[in-house]
């Protein structure tokens, strides 16, 4: 198996900072729409959720993305091992995946609010993108 370097851990790690603080800015939106919305059903508690745990897990992959990106940049005060960087790594890798589920989720729940056939298209969307991501990071 080829090692990886700093640097390319440097560079994922800048690219996963910004997407996560984008799609988790999203979910936060979405969640303070829901805050003042008057409307209490089943279903926009459950898109509430979901959008909460989705901005909740780009939060911490964010910060654990970060985390990597200072241990891996030069200049870094102390030195830094490969096994240093396992638990930041994993941590924001999970939490990024999962907060795409819970956005994915929530996007695919969203149409059921509207009607039966938005419903239908908004989870077989959901799904068809969910297909598409897991095909593109394996």
């Amino acid at each position: 198996m080829t090692e990886l370097t700093f640097e390319y851990y440097n560079k994922l790690a800048d690219q996963l900072i910004t997407l996560s603080a984008l799609l988790g800015g999203f979910s936060i939106a979405i969640v303070a729409n829901f805050l003042v919305s008057e409307t209490k059903t089943r279903l926009t508690n459950n898109i509430m959720i979901a959008s909460t745990l989705s901005a909740c897990l780009f939060l911490v992959s964010v910060f654990a993305m970060t985390k990597v990106l200072m241990m891996t940049t030069e200049g870094y005060p102390q030195k830094v091992l490969d096994s240093d960087l396992l638990l930041p790594r994993g941590i924001g890798a999970f939490s990024f995946f999962f907060g795409i589920i819970s956005l994915l989720t929530m996007i695919a729940m969203a149409g059921w609010t509207k009607s039966k056939k938005m419903g239908i298209f908004t989870t077989i969307v959901g799904i068809i993108t969910l297909i598409i991501i897991l095909m593109m990071t394996s």
